[in-house]
């Protein structure tokens, strides 16, 4: 469908302001080199717009709707290319400017946001009472509550206080054709019967645009302390399994491949990073535990804390937002191979001649969920090995999805590699939500 460009951006300044509404060509180049990531390349984006007001987006969706316009949804796009290409969105509607602080239950410890609340400005007001959303998502600076919601983008504190689902207690959020609805939280009753916040985490905004939440807080811990070890394959594995048979209660527990490892200044062999947070005296003595144990099974041991461990973590983050010359993937498997899946992927890399050096990945070692890193050329080297790597995955009852890569590469090759018998069912509900497929077309699973 040609949609006019005036008429579009005429419509939509009715409802939200002039300064509200920005013609494709005027766009940030920021913006703009965003967007060809994150959509086909024959697409022809008309406008983008940032309503003030949750009143103000939903009447955006619902003018939207009745003109049949492909909506591309966003925060402040720092996950925009994540997923799959969407499908000639015609207008990207963002939620940047609802930013503001509803309300912060302190003694509750709980908090009510916007969507567009960017994480790191939502941390810096509960660090004011002592308080944190203990959340470790990618692009932490810049990523908003909606989009890590969307991408239920977690991180390594899922060890100790689970994923975004487990930490959120409400949402507010506008419905294809405008209506606006609520699930959780205050609210006495679902829409539909459905989980809706179990639904749109990790949805990718294609059932709805979240306009405001409710999560879960946690007291900021007084002390922490983080434990690297490396050696080989088979000692990491065995400390593991050791770690989650034990009483130790760590809140971060992540698998390091090789590459990972020396980076960090270690031994380049696999490696474990373990974090202990809380009270001084339990820090101290679990600490003392795991090192006790890590030098019964011979393996090095690095421990980080102050500056020190602040600047480890600040480093892991970096290798998780490193772009190019990367292609980034979300994989999964049992937690028992976790080990043996992060070597695999340095073998599968010399395989097919690509820079080892460029290849690493950190696995969560209790739910065998991580992200991987590969060199993004030569191309058609890339696609082969990530075939072969889903495939060892899938395998091991697990999957390889990409989050991040060029245009090209996501042409060739699918991103999700989702097969299950479920997709029948998410198509069921897709269609309910949004039947004109209209919220990012193709952005999900089996081209939802």
């Amino acid at each position: 469908m040609i949609v006019d460009q005036d008429t579009l951006v005429q419509k939509l300044e009715s409802i939200t302001g002039a300064a509200h509404v920005f013609a494709y060509p005027s766009l940030e180049t920021s913006w703009q080199a965003k967007i060809r990531q994150a959509v086909t390349p024959q697409s022809a984006l008309a406008c983008m717009v940032s309503p003030n007001s949750q009143e103000d987006l939903a009447e955006v969706m619902a003018c939207a709707h009745h003109q049949k316009w492909r909506m591309l949804l966003a925060g402040q796009g720092s996950k925009l290319g994540w997923g799959g290409l969407v499908k000639e969105p015609q207008v990207l509607i963002s939620s940047q400017c609802l930013d503001r602080l509803i309300d912060h239950a302190v003694g509750d410890l709980t908090v009510t946001v916007e969507a567009g609340m960017p994480f790191a400005k939502l941390q810096a007001i509960l660090a004011k009472e002592r308080q944190f959303l203990p959340l470790d998502p990618t692009y932490c600076h810049r990523a908003t509550l909606g989009g890590i919601i969307a991408t239920a983008d977690t991180g390594s504190l899922r060890q100790r206080f689970g994923g975004v689902r487990d930490l959120l207690l409400g949402i507010s959020f506008s419905r294809a054709d405008g209506h606006m609805a609520k699930a959780g939280g205050r609210v006495v009753k679902n829409v539909a019967g459905y989980d809706l916040m179990k639904l749109f985490t990790g949805a990718y905004g294609t059932l709805g645009f979240i306009t405001q939440m409710t999560l879960r807080l946690y007291p900021l811990p007084e002390n922490s302390q983080t434990l690297l070890v490396t050696g080989n394959i088979s000692k990491i594995t065995q400390a593991r399994e050791i770690l989650f048979r034990s009483v130790l209660t760590p809140t971060a527990a992540d698998l390091l491949s090789p590459n990972l490892s020396a980076l960090l200044g270690v031994e380049q062999t696999p490696g474990m990073v373990i974090r202990f947070q809380g009270q001084a005296a339990s820090v101290q003595e679990q600490s003392r535990q795991w090192q006790s144990i890590t030098q019964e099974l011979k393996l090095s041991t690095t421990s980080y804390v102050d500056q020190e461990e602040v600047l480890l973590w600040k480093r892991l983050q970096e290798v998780r937002e490193l772009q190019d010359p990367a292609v980034t993937c979300k994989i999964g498997v049992l937690p028992a191979d976790g080990v043996e899946a992060l070597a695999m992927l340095e073998t599968i890399a010399k395989q097919h001649n690509l820079s080892v050096l460029n290849t690493m990945g950190i696995l969560h070692a209790g739910s065998g969920l991580g992200v991987i890193r590969w060199q993004s050329s030569p191309e058609d080297n890339l696609c082969q090995a990530l075939v072969e790597f889903r495939t060892y995955c899938q395998a091991r009852q697990g999957f390889l999805s990409i989050l991040e890569a060029p245009v090209e590469l996501k042409q060739k090759i699918d991103v999700w590699g989702y097969s299950s018998n479920s997709l029948g069912l998410m198509r069921s509900i897709k269609n309910q939500f949004d039947p004109g497929k209209l919220l990012n077309p193709n952005r999900f699973v089996g081209d939802i």
